[in-house]
C-alpha cells in the first residue's frame, strides 16, 4: 500500500485502505490515521470507535466539553467523505446538532458518529472549533 500523499486543489488523496482497515483523515491539518476496524482500544471518548474516540486515541485535538456524552456541540465536525462508513444519525444527535454553530448538511457530532465498517472517512474540524482548541480552553 502506497503511503505517498499528493495535494491537488487543496485536497489530499491516498490509496484506498487495506481490507478491514479504517482510514480517517482530519482536515485541514491533513493528518491521517489508520487502524484495524474493531481493534482500537476504547478510551471512553464518546461512543466506541466514534470520530472523537479515534481523534483522541491518535492525539488529534477535538474539543469535547461534555466528555463525549452528547450534551454539547463542541465536537462538531463536517463529514467530507465516507459518511456511508459511519453510523446513521439518531434523533438525540440531530436534536443536539440543531443548537450547533455553522450547521451544515454534512454536520455530525464526533462523539456520536461511530465507524461501522472499514473504509475511508474524511472529516473537517470547523475553523471556529480549531481556534478554540488551539487556545487550550
Amino acid at each position: 500500500m502506497a503511503e505517498e500523499k499528493t495535494r491537488s486543489a487543496g485536497t489530499m488523496t491516498e490509496d484506498a485502505p487495506a481490507e478491514n482497515t479504517v482510514q480517517v483523515m482530519f482536515l485541514p491539518e491533513g493528518k491521517t490515521v489508520q487502524f484495524e476496524h474493531g481493534k482500537m482500544p476504547y478510551e471512553y471518548h464518546g461512543k466506541e470507535e466514534s470520530i472523537l474516540d479515534v481523534a483522541l486515541n491518535h492525539h488529534i485535538k477535538l474539543d469535547h466539553a461534555c466528555g463525549g456524552n452528547n450534551a454539547c456541540t463542541t465536537c462538531h465536525i463536517w463529514v467530507k467523505e465516507g459518511a456511508e462508513n459511519l453510523s446513521p444519525m439518531d434523533d438525540d444527535e440531530a436534536d443536539r446538532l440543531d443548537t450547533a454553530a455553522d450547521l451544515q448538511l454534512n454536520s455530525r457530532l464526533g462523539c456520536q458518529a461511530q465507524i461501522t465498517k472499514p473504509g475511508k472517512v474524511v472529516v473537517e474540524i470547523p475553523a471556529w472549533n480549531r481556534n478554540y482548541v488551539s487556545e487550550e480552553h
